[in-house]
């Protein structure tokens, strides 16, 4: 289908207000797609476990988005699909992504629930304040870790000392500075030509097409194409998707969906619903040659919840069982660097996304709300998921394991733990400080002990 066909019908869709799209096209479908498809969590799983399950939740999230479609809040009209639409879209996602160049080339495959094949590792922190100093640094903590496949960042929030604003004349330098960085920082770790998703101070549309100067996308690197909660899109992400379009450069698309767990789509079941309903939508509309999956707890934010870690179980296995694609699930967590749960949490949160035939994005330390991040988590991150798919760890043996990882960090979810800046867990050198070090390597034994073969 032609792009601009699905833009169109962005135009002579029915007219809905915004309250009216929230409860008729999201809260009742998905509760009735719920009911109807007999979707429920067992108890307090930490993992999905049974295939067919998992089919009938991409069943019903192709059922959901017939019925809904995805609302252009920039029109304020309904864009519709037909049942054909979606699963021709769905059959067609890429099977291979190759991101990056040369040497640095790395190729994302679709992986299966308990699989041997190694995830893929993005580092990075997307969407977190950075000021440009400290985007520097942290990018250059995490691009350095041989583990690391793919690297990310943070967003510049201030050029200069001047805020960034957003569809301002700031917000292009602000993303002219952060390919500035990325291409130096990339080529100073020996890693010139390593695929990077970036434009993350882009706010706008406008940051996005200011990267497609000389010095700013080059050929295997990504954008993203978000849509809002819940399966919303604007005409600032239309303008993203054709500004990947007949380039000189070939840029990827990655979807993200960020859903509520307890929001609007409601518990974790129909999250997970409209969790796969949406990445389906951005296959469509937004041209995705692969997705992010970022679920969001809406009372404690982060991704290593129980709920989260098994709404990011069933995605994986739901596309895997319908529609196999390119899967890479955030890890956002509660605790920020220098604290063991931290290490603990991105443990894991890596896990449970490996066995159930993901990919890896993250550290989004502390929520992701503030920069206490560092490459050592990231580090952690990419060595436990490859650590488990290489001894072919399964469902039933990682989520015991989970679940004792779990009981030492998940007293954090009330009490907060913001942890510690990069600079105070990383010395001048570059490098962690000997107290991170030390709790790293604490956490790592333990995971041995556990079962992990690090």
């Amino acid at each position: 289908m032609h792009f601009l066909e699905l833009v169109n019908r962005s135009y002579t869709g029915e007219a809905v207000t915004k309250d009216n799209w929230d409860m008729d096209h999201v809260v009742m479908p998905i509760m009735d797609v719920v009911e109807e498809f007999e979707l429920e969590r067992d108890d307090d799983a930490l993992l999905l476990h049974d295939a067919d399950e998992a089919k009938a939740y991409f069943d019903a999230a192709v059922e959901l988005l017939v019925r809904s479609g995805v609302y252009n809040q920039s029109t304020g009209r309904v864009i519709r699909f037909t049942r054909e639409e979606i699963l021709e879209a769905a059959k067609n996602m890429p099977k291979a992504v190759t991101v990056g160049r040369g040497a640095d080339a790395y190729t994302f495959e679709p992986r299966v629930p308990d699989s041997s094949v190694l995830p893929g590792v993005v580092a990075g922190n997307p969407g977190c304040p950075m000021t440009e100093e400290l985007f520097q640094k942290t990018v250059t903590s995490w691009a350095k870790e041989p583990v690391v496949d793919m690297v990310t960042c943070g967003s510049i929030v201030e050029v200069d000392g001047f805020d960034v604003v957003r569809a301002s004349p700031s917000e292009v330098l602000a993303l002219r500075r952060e390919m500035k960085y990325l291409n130096e920082i990339c080529l100073k770790v020996g890693r010139p030509g390593i695929g990077r998703l970036a434009a993350e101070s882009s706010v706008s549309e406008i940051g996005d097409l200011a990267a497609m100067t000389p010095g700013g996308f080059q050929d295997g690197d990504a954008h993203l194409i978000a849509l809002n909660n819940e399966l919303i899109m604007t005409n600032d992400n239309l303008i993203r998707v054709a500004n990947a379009m007949e380039t000189p450069v070939r840029l990827l698309n990655a979807s993200l969906a960020c859903v509520m767990v307890g929001g609007l789509a409601g518990g974790p079941e129909g999250a997970a619903v409209c969790m796969i309903a949406s990445l389906l939508a951005d296959s469509l509309i937004g041209r995705a040659d692969y997705h992010l999956c970022h679920p969001i707890h809406i009372k404690h934010i982060a991704t290593s919840t129980p709920e989260c870690m098994w709404l990011s179980s069933v995605v994986c296995q739901a596309f895997s069982s319908a529609a196999p694609a390119v899967i890479i699930c955030d890890i956002y967590p509660k605790s920020g660097a220098g604290t063991k749960e931290l290490l603990l949490e991105v443990a894991a949160n890596a896990l449970a996304i490996t066995v159930s035939g993901g990919h890896l994005e993250g550290v989004g330390s502390c929520d992701g709300l503030k920069p206490n991040c560092s490459g050592l988590e990231a580090r952690l991150m990419g060595e436990v998921g490859k650590a488990a798919a290489a001894q072919g760890m399964t469902r039933e043996q990682a989520e015991p394991i989970i679940r004792k990882l779990l009981g030492e960090y998940e007293h954090i979810f009330a009490a907060g733990n913001e942890g510690f800046s990069f600079d105070e867990v990383y010395g001048e050198d570059g490098e962690p400080k000997e107290f991170w070090l030390g709790l790293y390597n604490e956490v790592c034994e333990e995971l041995r002990s556990l079962g992990v073969n690090l």
